[in-house]
């Protein structure tokens, strides 16, 4: 069974946690990760690029010139994909990018994910993330004092307003809750920084 220290928001050491086993040491399967993060970047997507074809641009109701005698190409309107204002062949319409991964796979997927970044050393967990008011500069001295580098992704139970506003303008720092937490950002964001009561909930969601 995983253990990891427990640090203050001074990073000294005040104990240690037994991690699951379940939860964070599952083994390494890059390809689920790979299926979980393309259909997260894929429900992203609004879907919502739309282009005119010829039949739906205004305009062009009468064959601009005769068919014969002027020298000219043949033209039947002036609404054809060639002209400067035509519709456009085969352009993106409205459409839904989603794809489905079964529940079982996406809760692999943030296991493997939070696996990895233990077995990095790239996860770190506190006592108690909290604030006494929103003020960005008293966030900084605290990742300060716990020297953490990189982006950071850190990882709240429950929603924490003071800590998500505090963090809001750090574009390397983003500030979720448990239930919010997600393969993408795990793998995006190379430290993550947890509260002890928050790898509880983890464990409760993904455990058996």
């Amino acid at each position: 069974m995983p253990v990891i220290d427990v640090f203050n928001i001074k990073r000294e050491k005040v104990g240690e946690l037994e991690l699951s086993d379940y939860v964070f040491n599952a083994p390494n399967k890059p390809y689920i990760l790979h299926e979980v993060v393309r259909m997260q970047l894929a429900n992203r997507r609004a879907g919502t690029a739309s282009t005119k074809g010829r039949s739906e641009v205004s305009g062009g109701g009468r064959k601009p010139w005769r068919q014969k005698g002027t020298g000219r190409a043949r033209a039947g309107t002036i609404r054809s994909p060639l002209w400067r204002g035509g519709g456009v062949v085969f352009g993106p319409k409205p459409r839904k990018y989603v794809l489905k991964v079964p529940k079982k796979v996406r809760k692999l997927a943030l296991r493997i994910a939070l696996s990895n970044k233990l077995r990095e050393n790239q996860m770190m967990v506190v006592d108690q993330f909290s604030m006494e008011r929103i003020k960005t500069k008293d966030f900084l001295q605290i990742i300060s004092d716990l020297q953490l580098e990189g982006r950071i992704l850190v990882v709240t139970n429950g929603r924490d307003e003071k800590v998500e506003k505090s963090a809001r303008n750090i574009p390397w720092v983003k500030v979720l809750s448990t239930e919010g937490i997600n393969v993408f950002d795990l793998m995006k964001y190379e430290n993550l920084l947890l509260s002890q009561d928050g790898v509880g909930k983890i464990e409760e969601a993904l455990g058996k």
